[in-house]
């Protein structure tokens, strides 16, 4: 069992930062990837698969980004790869969002890392918001 605690949501003006944190304990394995997935709010009604996958970073240091969070977000964990960040700048209005962490016992393809069916466990989620 992978237990995933976010942090760092809030609200912040277009244009603004906002640093989301996850800290990530119990079985931990050798081989992972994580993610941060977010959900919009008009989109919340269609429950988790409707979260759109925003950036993955694996234990090989690989990162993969969404086209709308490339340049503008970034996704940093710590060398023990306990603790996962999302550092986002440039917020836009349409960045506002739950976010959540996700994580995987294993590696995964490029291609599938940011899909929400390959990821085993999740955290609670942070709220984003983002106002004009």
């Amino acid at each position: 069992q992978v237990y995933l605690a976010e942090s760092g949501g809030g609200s912040v003006q277009s244009g603004g930062s906002l640093r989301l944190s996850c800290v990530v304990s119990g079985n931990l394995f050798h081989r992972y990837c994580m993610a941060w997935f977010r959900l919009a709010p008009e989109k919340a009604r269609e429950g988790e698969k409707a979260r759109e996958g925003v950036a993955s970073v694996c234990n090989d240091g690989e990162t993969t980004y969404s086209d709308s969070a490339e340049g503008r977000f970034t996704i940093l964990q710590d060398t023990a790869g306990t603790t996962l960040h999302l550092q986002m700048d440039n917020l836009h209005v349409e960045d506002t969002a739950l976010y959540y962490c996700a994580y995987w016992p294993g590696s995964l393809a490029p291609s599938i890392r940011l899909l929400t069916s390959s990821y085993k466990w999740w955290g609670q989620g942070t709220q984003v918001t983002v106002s004009s």
